[in-house]
């Protein structure tokens, strides 16, 4: 049941005008798929854990995680529409999410709370460096409005990568 797949219909072309350059367009839409991608992987594995802690910390945790999957979620969307916006596509499945995400994904039945804030941790740290990088792309076609969007989302990763540091530091 789960092998039916739809056939593929284009009724209109999708390609928005842009005064990008055609290679510009496909360039940053690429780049933002594969991002977005990696965006996806990040919430589901933040609400994951924050589905599945335990331990004394809990409440604290949980509410951290829980804010972080809300502010992580909230960038899709607009990561999806400026890829459109410049002429491309973007995602269109679950199936493409895994081809193409970055971040690794955790189906271990338990992780520590301590080992689910440090691998969070590093995936924001790897989502910031992601996000600099689709920067660059946006910058050589000088796709400023997307540079923008993108210079907030890299102080957001920052801000939660600190957060989950902080939350895991040894007290002396």
């Amino acid at each position: 049941m789960h092998d039916v797949v739809a056939p593929s219909r284009q009724t209109a072309p999708l390609r928005t005008p842009s005064d990008l350059s055609l290679q510009a367009g496909k360039d940053i839409a690429g780049a933002l798929t594969v991002l977005l991608a990696d965006v996806f992987a990040l919430y589901l594995k933040t609400k994951n854990f924050h589905w599945h802690l335990s331990g004394p910390h809990f409440r604290d945790y949980h509410l951290m995680l829980d804010e972080q999957g809300e502010q992580i979620f909230a960038t899709t969307d607009a990561i999806a529409e400026r890829a459109r916006k410049v002429g491309g596509t973007t995602l269109r499945s679950i199936g493409q999410i895994h081809r193409i995400q970055r971040l690794l994904d955790n189906d271990a039945d338990y992780v520590t709370p301590e080992d689910m804030l440090a691998e969070l941790a590093d995936d924001n740290r790897q989502l910031t460096r992601f996000l600099r990088a689709t920067h660059g792309v946006c910058t050589t076609h000088n796709d400023v409005a997307t540079t923008s969007l993108i210079e907030n989302w890299i102080d957001e990763a920052e801000r939660r990568s600190w957060f989950l540091f902080e939350s895991t530091r040894p007290i002396r």
